[in-house]
């Protein structure tokens, strides 16, 4: 179906008019020739005079620009057929811990060493692509929190900027309760039951403002439940250490996170490698959507483009009469074209004219 996206557009229509009569009258300053004899040359010529084309003549060309510029504001476009959206999901944001442990080459994945973040852009991002009737979201924490990525139905794009986190771009520290507080203000807003925060860390909180079960306190009150996952191999079963001869598993506050789940209804989940973490995305695929009101969207056609290039074209035409009048296009607006039958010489009869009076 053909529309216009913004048919108010059309009141200005008459806009040029209106500024004729309020603006003064420009100058042209083109010399003007008076004849005493004028009248002599309209019998010569067997019609009135005229210096130009009629007036609405003139005004035709510029009154056919503007009228296809105000088609082309208008915003023209062809609605396709109603197309659902899905009517259930979930309200879900994603917290991902950006710190430097997380950069720790100890998970294994398709028999190969890769690090802990590598490893949750590649589970996670296709869990996140794949959450249909979902609104999801990404929040990147390390000495403090930021909203990557508002909730959205764009899943494709929350997955293209989650694999481009990179380490420490949100400090070296681990603020897990800001990361709670972040997402509780994003998700109290939509709708009760249907908000939820999967919580992924490698440490303990030692940055930040908020103490981790405080936040997980508030976010129980608004309903919103979370799901901490621990990510990180066994320091017994991992020969790798860090920089200072520690190994980063170490850090992880298990009892913090198993109370933060504790405390909002969600569930702890622990990741040794990358066959666990997988199991835990197929369990979180498991979540039960909630019902909410049923949406419907028309994809829309831009057709403004056509209007405006026909625009532009007009406007050369005018400019190439304008520039170069010996050229057919200004032959056709001359004013021989409307002329009722061929003029005879008049030079030849100007001068008999003239002869004329000189006797």
């Amino acid at each position: 179906m053909f529309e216009f996206a913004w048919p108010w557009i059309f009141v200005l229509l008459p806009l040029p008019w209106l500024m004729r009569l309020v603006l003064p009258v420009a100058d042209s300053g083109e010399p003007a020739l008076k004849v005493s004899f004028l009248a002599d040359l309209e019998g010569l010529a067997r019609r009135r005079a005229r210096a130009n084309l009629p007036a609405w003549r003139q005004q035709a060309p510029f009154i056919l620009l503007w009228l296809i510029l105000l088609i082309a504001a208008a915003r023209p476009q062809w609605l396709g057929e109603p197309l659902p959206i899905a009517a259930s999901g979930r309200d879900l944001l994603v917290a991902v811990d950006v710190s430097g442990s997380m950069d720790f080459p100890d998970m294994q994945w398709q028999d190969e060493e890769v690090s802990r973040l590598s490893l949750v852009q590649h589970l996670l991002g296709d869990f996140l692509e794949s959450r249909d009737g979902d609104r999801v979201g990404l929040i990147l924490f390390g000495s403090q929190a930021y909203l990557q990525a508002p909730l959205t139905f764009d899943r494709r794009t929350v997955r293209v900027w989650l694999d481009e986190a990179r380490i420490g771009i949100a400090g070296k520290n681990t603020a897990i309760g800001d990361a709670i507080g972040l997402a509780l203000k994003r998700l109290r807003l939509r709708p009760a039951q249907s908000r939820v925060l999967i919580l992924v860390t490698d440490g303990a909180n030692n940055g930040g403002e908020i103490n981790p079960l405080t936040a997980a306190k508030l976010a129980a009150s608004e309903g919103v439940r979370i799901y901490p996952i621990g990510i990180g191999a066994n320091p017994e079963d991992s020969g790798s250490t860090g920089l200072l001869g520690v190994n980063p598993s170490l850090d992880l506050d298990e009892p913090a996170l198993k109370a933060i789940a504790e405390i909002t209804g969600g569930q702890y989940f622990r990741a040794h490698d990358g066959l666990e973490l997988q199991a835990i995305k197929d369990t979180l695929d498991q979540l039960e959507p909630v019902t909410q009101q049923p949406t419907q969207a028309r994809p829309a056609q831009a057709l403004y483009h056509w209007p405006l290039a026909l625009a532009l074209w007009l406007s050369l035409l005018l400019v190439v009469r304008e520039l170069w009048p010996d050229n057919p296009l200004q032959r056709l607006f001359s004013k021989q074209l409307y002329l009722q039958s061929p003029l005879p010489d008049w030079r030849q009869r100007l001068q008999r004219l003239r002869l004329r009076r000189r006797r």
